[in-house]
């Protein structure tokens, strides 16, 4: 495929050449272009947007790379043993490993986007961003199509177990560069798959990345997705990601993110078939003037699905998050159990965090809540670690550790717990 050398300015469009792309594919980008152009900017008076600080979204600077620039140093790998791994810089493939013999015997697809596209137009069509963005934020995820050209695409077949994680590592790299990065999980029936997408920035300068992830789990499959934002703290972030999980199945997210000035997640579970299980974890830890926004969906579909969200913000100085979830139940989902809570520690008496967690219940027989607690540290807790000779500053510090553990059990995975707790720890 060819892809011309210049920089171009985002708002001047998807010009840049798509030589080797099909028709098809082309053509979506330009109708994405079309109707972000044509649907409005986000306001403080769209309740999507209540609380956000809408001024922390501007486009004008951003550039869109053609090509990927070669670092000053060597990138590191994330510290996570891997079955196979790639590494993408401003949205271009840096590498791709390819898969051990054995998997690829057995069917599994682990390609790049632009490979796949070519190779699995069908699978492309069925499965990419069929999901409608339900939480307010459409006009980026038309921004997101009209870009995107890079990301992973993951298909495991029917019947089979993958032993260890694929990891996909994303690197904005230059002053005003964007990034699109996109995940295409399908996980077939009784299959076992852990994917982990890692974002991170080369240096301070100021970037625009916008991600979507799509995660369709078959009849009896198990899917555990991590995704660790860690851009910089210069970077405007969106992350937008959708679950679609079929009778029996069970899917895991976690959604880590410690980067990002203004940084927006919008994340949803669509529960369609019978037994259907959702657990959505979210931790973000968050200092000086950032601000996280986090909306929530969860959708029941088909009787006796279950979900469980937990999602844990810490902030220090004057940092923000906002929380707006909402469990959404169907006429026909019986038996339906759902619970969705969202906790803020708050280590600075000028930190803010807004919850605003709902229920929209249309079947009486359901077992359904939800809450939101926030609190700063107890002075009990501080004085009764100071009394034996751990610092303010330490005691604060072992305190936010205990505040995440909860979540790291949860997902279950001892290694992505090792390695997010050490992040946990540097932040």
């Amino acid at each position: 495929m060819s892809i011309d050398s210049k920089v171009s300015r985002l708002l001047s469009g998807p010009s840049f050449d798509m030589t080797g792309y099909p028709e098809w594919w082309t053509a979506g980008s330009r109708e994405a272009w079309q109707k972000f152009e044509s649907l409005p900017m986000p306001s403080r008076k769209d309740e999507d947007w209540r609380f956000a600080s809408i001024r922390s979204i501007q486009l004008e600077d951003y550039q869109f790379m053609a090509s990927a620039p070669t670092p000053d140093a060597e990138l590191p790998e994330l510290e996570l043993d891997a079955l196979a791994r790639a590494c993408f810089i401003n949205g271009k493939t840096a590498s791709f490993a390819t898969l051990p013999e054995e998997y690829i015997a057995q069917g599994v697809i682990w390609k790049s986007l632009a490979q796949a596209v070519v190779d699995h137009p069908e699978l492309i069509q069925n499965y990419l961003m069929k999901h409608e963005q339900a939480q307010g934020d459409r006009k980026f995820a038309q921004l997101h199509r009209a870009f995107v050209q890079t990301g992973s695409v993951i298909v495991v077949p029917d019947n089979v177990q993958l032993d260890k994680p694929l990891i996909a590592e994303y690197w904005l790299d230059g002053e005003n560069a964007s990034v699109f990065p996109h995940t295409l999980i399908v996980a077939g029936k009784n299959s076992t798959v852990t994917v982990v997408d890692s974002f991170r920035s080369t240096s301070d300068a100021k970037g625009l990345a916008c991600a979507v992830n799509d995660v369709h789990v078959g009849e009896g499959a198990k899917v555990s997705y991590l995704c660790a934002q860690e851009w910089n703290e210069n970077t405007l972030s969106f992350q937008y990601g959708a679950t679609h999980t079929e009778k029996d199945g069970h899917v895991k997210s976690f959604h880590y993110n410690s980067g990002g000035g203004f940084s927006r997640l919008e994340t949803v579970s669509r529960s369609v078939g019978s037994g259907a299980r959702s657990e959505m974890m979210g931790l973000s830890m968050v200092h000086g003037r950032q601000e996280f926004d986090q909306r929530t969906l969860q959708l029941h579909e088909a009787p006796h699905t279950w979900s469980d969200l937990l999602f844990k913000n810490s902030l220090n100085h004057r940092a923000k998050s906002i929380f707006s979830g909402l469990i959404k139940v169907s006429p026909g989902a019986f038996q339906t159990d759902a619970y969705q809570t969202n906790r803020n520690l708050l280590l600075d008496p000028l930190a803010e965090a807004d919850s605003m967690p709902g229920l929209e219940i249309a079947n009486d027989d359901v077992k359904c809540s939800h809450g939101a607690t926030t609190s700063q540290i107890e002075e009990e807790s501080l004085f009764y670690m100071q009394a034996r000779g751990i610092s303010e500053a330490s005691a604060k510090h072992l305190i936010a550790i205990g505040f995440c553990a909860e979540l790291l059990e949860k997902f279950d995975n001892e290694a992505i717990s090792e390695l997010l707790i050490k992040r946990i720890e540097e932040k």
